[in-house]
């Protein structure tokens, strides 16, 4: 629930700074001056990039949630079976182990979007953040075409 909280403050900031940098550049853009009206289009158009890029995150963020709820609900969330040195990190030799599995388990099953959701858990336990991004879009993507 804290990630959530956090999450919803600095996407809220966010937008409160998106907005302040759009006025500045609409201003930028009243004052007639060639170099100004530049970067004031250049400040218009970042927090429009900003908002989209959020928006997908966002929704990213809640489709996975939804997976990760309907698995749980079914009994099939990945179980946390992973090592952890003395510091709570993961062991890497544990982490890849889990992922050679949930990658049989994939490869076996690539059609079940069950499997692609366990294997994005598994790239991300074993730190390949782009991925378990991809693989978790392949996860939602089968999921809704189901």
């Amino acid at each position: 629930m804290g990630g959530k909280i956090t999450y919803v403050f600095l996407a809220t900031v966010l937008v409160l700074v998106f907005g302040v940098v759009g006025m500045e550049g609409v201003l930028l853009l009243l004052t007639g001056e060639p170099a100004a009206m530049g970067m004031g289009a250049v400040a218009f158009l970042l927090p429009l990039v900003g908002v989209w890029f959020l928006w997908k995150n966002t929704r990213f963020a809640r489709r996975a949630n939804r997976l990760a709820a309907e698995l749980e609900a079914e009994g099939g969330l990945p179980v946390d079976e992973l090592r952890r040195t003395q510091g709570g990190r993961i062991d890497r030799h544990s982490a890849d182990e889990v992922f050679e599995r949930r990658k049989a388990e994939t490869e076996d099953t690539p059609d079940d979007w069950r499997c692609w959701f366990r294997l994005a858990v598994a790239y991300h336990d074993a730190r390949d953040t782009p991925r378990a991004r991809q693989a978790m879009q392949r996860a939602i993507t089968l999921h809704e075409a189901a």
